[in-house]
């Protein structure tokens, strides 16, 4: 009988059980004499998930109320036996007491003084945490008067052996109904992160765009409706609209948001605890930060961002980035890798729209200060916009100067710079012919290697100077202020050269790198990415945020109006 089976059968079985209950209640009360004590029972039921998997019909929720019904109908000790309700978790960890419906309602029942007596298969039932297990036995039962029965694994009747409770034998047990749990937990995770490093998918449900297939619960495939939203998402912020904008523009169309989706589009069990039930759940700028910072839309799985904090304080955490499960490629992509690595350099810069605009700025996040660094400010006067440095503008006009510029002449400007460059880049292919034919001389590291040689020699001579110094020194041929010039000056001496063997040891690296990927095949004549880029915007006539997103780092606005443009990938184009 698989889990869903056990549920319903156990969920008939518990109709009929309820109507038993209401006939022995009215038995009961119809026969109680005076002097009897009348017990008013709570049978409580728990089947844990792993009770499930393992499919053991004696733990079944069914089994469970029998056993306890067997046993009440045992008692012939002349007092009345009045079942009041049946409380049953099922599925459900016993580590915490907070997160178990069914045993909440049991205690708000005793408080009422509805109920005086429990009843459990064994303590492992009602408790998998020994310090909840010792706080209601020795404390919270007793002071509300109420009898606490356990069957098995340690029989336990707090009424009729009282000095049972006291017995050694009752927290060893609770250690180790928690060190059960504990290692099943362990055992669990380890499972988990063996699937997550292969890159199989462990969540419950697939991020928004995907589902899982139907064929493989670990692995995703691409859900086409919502993956066309994803895809629109990236298209609108790399088109210069703002989150919020975004999320106006997904909410107006009336397009569901992942939480409504899932539930109601896909039919899924699917619910989101951030999200207020009393409020109609919409779209949100968090959910748009959310989707445009996630790599799963490249074909990478990421996974292990959240853990919970024990198995008995089932709080989600934030995990360090360093610590996630990454692999790359595990199934299709929704966005390309360029696409996405250009949302994430525009999520670092600082964009903002003006009032009731949905666009961000042209130039929003890309202007700074070429002398304190900090972004400019824009500012509109009449007809026409200004930048200045927003350290002079806000701050104080003393730790730096206005470095203005109207926003016509910057565009203008910023244009013919990318136009040029594009000019240029289509002669590149041949430059790059010529170069090629040219007789390769010996490899730059080999200068390199002999220079640092070099240099090794001459530390070491003035490593032995030092060490002769010191000597003449202590035989009296120096005096001590002439010893003290001389090792200043040879310790600067040897200053000096560490830090240029420092630097010959880096660019050493550096060039190294540089050769072993030449001799790649296809590395030779592989294009650098800005002028691959470049070469994808031929006969620009307007500076548009998508092309400065695609071209430009940053731009650098000095003092008097000239302007240094940073373009992406330059590095890669200089070393070459």
């Amino acid at each position: 009988m698989d889990h869903q089976q056990t549920g319903t059968a156990a969920r008939a079985g518990t109709g009929i059980a309820k109507i038993n209950m209401e006939r022995r209640k009215q038995a009961a009360a119809d026969t109680v004499k005076p002097g009897r004590r009348v017990w008013r029972i709570a049978i409580y039921i728990r089947l844990s998930k792993e009770d499930a998997r393992c499919l053991d019909e004696s733990e079944s929720v069914t089994n469970q109320r029998q056993m306890i019904e067997d046993h009440i109908a045992g008692f012939h000790d002349g007092d009345e036996y009045l079942i009041v309700d049946e409380y049953v978790d099922d599925g459900i960890s016993g580590t915490t007491d907070d997160e178990r419906d069914g045993f909440q309602r049991m205690l708000s029942d005793i408080r009422r003084g509805r109920v005086n007596c429990v009843i459990v298969k064994d303590l492992a039932r009602s408790f998998r945490n020994y310090s909840d297990q010792g706080y209601y036995l020795d404390d919270w039962f007793p002071r509300h008067h109420v009898r606490f029965i356990s069957l098995y694994h340690q029989p336990l009747d707090s009424y009729r052996e009282p000095q049972n409770m006291r017995s050694i034998a009752v927290p060893i047990q609770g250690v180790l109904n928690e060190n059960h749990c504990a290692e099943t937990s362990d055992k669990v995770r380890k499972v988990f992160d063996m699937k997550r490093r292969s890159g199989k998918h462990i969540g419950s449900f697939a991020v928004y765009g995907y589902v899982k297939d139907p064929r493989d619960k670990n692995a995703l495939v691409v859900d086409e409706e919502a993956a066309a939203v994803v895809r629109s998402i990236f298209h609108m912020f790399l088109g210069g609209m703002s989150k919020n904008a975004i999320v106006r523009c997904l909410n107006e169309q009336g397009i569901p948001c992942p939480a409504v989706y899932k539930r109601v589009c896909l039919g899924l069990k699917y619910q989101n605890p951030s999200v207020d039930p009393e409020k109609p759940p919409l779209w949100c700028a968090h959910s748009i930060h959310t989707i445009l910072k996630n790599r799963m839309y490249c074909g990478d799985m990421v996974q292990g961002r959240f853990r919970t904090k024990s198995y008995k304080v089932h709080v989600q955490e934030a995990v360090p980035k360093e610590e996630w499960y990454v692999v790359e490629n595990t199934h299709e992509a929704i966005i390309s890798r360029d696409t996405f690595e250009q949302a994430q350099q525009l999520l670092a810069r600082s964009t903002r729209t003006g009032p009731r605009q949905k666009d961000v700025y042209l130039f929003s996040g890309f202007l700074k200060c070429a002398d304190c660094g900090k972004a400019m400010a824009r500012s509109k006067v009449g007809d026409r916009v200004y930048y200045y440095c927003r350290t002079y503008k806000d701050q104080s006009k003393a730790a730096c100067t206005k470095h203005t510029i109207r926003h016509d002449r910057l565009e203008a400007a910023v244009l013919l710079a990318i136009q040029q460059q594009i000019y240029l880049s289509a002669d590149y292919q041949a430059v790059m012919e010529q170069i090629s034919r040219v007789p390769k001389g010996r490899p730059k590291t080999q200068g390199l290697v002999e220079m640092i040689n070099q240099k090794e020699r001459r530390l070491a001579k003035i490593a032995r100077y030092r060490q002769d110094i010191y000597q003449d020194w202590k035989d009296g041929i120096l005096s001590s202020s002439e010893y003290q010039h001389m090792r200043k000056d040879y310790g600067r001496q040897a200053k000096m050269l560490e830090e240029g063997l420092a630097k010959l040891r880096e660019e050493q690296a550096k060039q190294e790198q540089q050769e072993e990927q030449a001799k790649l095949p296809g590395n030779a004549d592989a294009e650098p990415p800005l002028l691959s880029a470049f070469r994808q915007h031929p006969n620009i006539s307007q500076l548009s945020r998508e092309l400065l997103i695609a071209l430009v780092d940053h731009i650098q606005v000095h003092e008097g109006g000239s302007i240094r443009i940073v373009f992406r990938f330059a590095g890669g184009l200089r070393r070459m």
